[in-house]
């Protein structure tokens, strides 16, 4: 009897140790995305939010045996709470610059963001800048492809038409009111899935960045984790499968979906790790 005791007051501890161990693996995954921001995060009708970037981050903490919150917020008070502890990552797409990475530990980009133009079916696709030149072309108000359009505008002979909304300077282009839309490659694709006489068309190469997943900086482990996750799924072609399905065209074999980029991070910007690893899919 004395030994039953003293065997269970010596297991009791390691009883405790192993519920703390299995509740803390399941501790969901606290994250956010900005709402608003059709195909990557919208409301859905029956409540709740979808989206390229709610689908790919579900089925990352599937993979990690996981449970998952995701909050709908402002994107200009999401990284001030991430820092702030609220959230453990960011699945919103977040712009990786060199001024970010300073200040945030960021994954490989699981899509490359850049500046596109959208334009009417039956027009004559723009093959370089230089076929802009005495055109106008629609970008949506304050936006960074207003700012760029505003810059580059003498440069390459084009004018520029504002608009409140880019559903807006999408239908300026569909009634023949403007040559073509500027906007990101991800929404001029998914607008054009939602109207049938809008063509995605020409892409600026030098704007494009990795959109990918930012941590606090002191959250190497759970951000290396992350990665491996997005590798594999790279890897096994489901990134590709969501790009396709909300955006409305195939990736091709050299863009962000397919690619595992080598180390931990974007390489060439801060808080990226280059020391090899393999992660382990399946």
């Amino acid at each position: 009897m004395r030994i039953s005791a003293l065997a269970c007051l010596l297991a009791a501890p390691l009883a405790l140790g192993l519920l703390s161990g299995a509740a803390s693996a399941q501790a969901p995954l606290r994250t956010a995305v900005d709402g608003t921001f059709a195909p990557h995060a919208f409301p859905k009708l029956d409540g709740g939010v979808q989206g390229f970037n709610v689908d790919l981050f579900t089925e990352v903490a599937k993979r990690m045996g996981r449970p998952i919150t995701i909050d709908s917020a402002s994107f200009s008070g999401l990284v001030p709470a991430l820092n702030a502890g609220r959230y453990d990552f960011l699945a919103a797409p977040v712009t990786v610059t060199p001024e970010r990475a300073e200040n945030l530990l960021f994954t490989e980009g699981y899509l490359y963001t850049a500046f596109q133009f959208g334009i009417r079916k039956g027009s004559a696709p723009i093959t370089s800048m230089d076929d802009l030149k005495g055109k106008a072309i629609a970008v949506n108000k304050g936006s960074a492809y207003d700012a760029w359009a505003q810059q580059n505008a003498a440069k390459y002979g084009f004018t520029v038409q504002t608009f409140d909304s880019q559903p807006d300077a999408v239908q300026a282009v569909v009634s023949g009111r403007v040559y073509a839309t500027l906007g990101g490659n991800t929404v001029v694709r998914y607008a054009a899935t939602r109207t049938p006489n809008l063509v995605p068309d020409f892409v600026i190469r030098e704007t494009r960045a990795h959109w990918a997943a930012p941590f606090r900086k002191d959250n190497v482990a759970l951000r290396n984790e992350v990665e491996d996750v997005l590798e594999c799924m790279k890897k096994d072609g489901t990134v590709a499968k969501l790009s396709e399905k909300w955006f409305g065209v195939k990736p091709a074999e050299d863009d962000a979906e397919n690619t595992p980029f080598p180390g931990h991070g974007v390489p060439g910007l801060p808080g990226h790790d280059s020391t090899p690893h393999t992660p382990r899919c399946g």
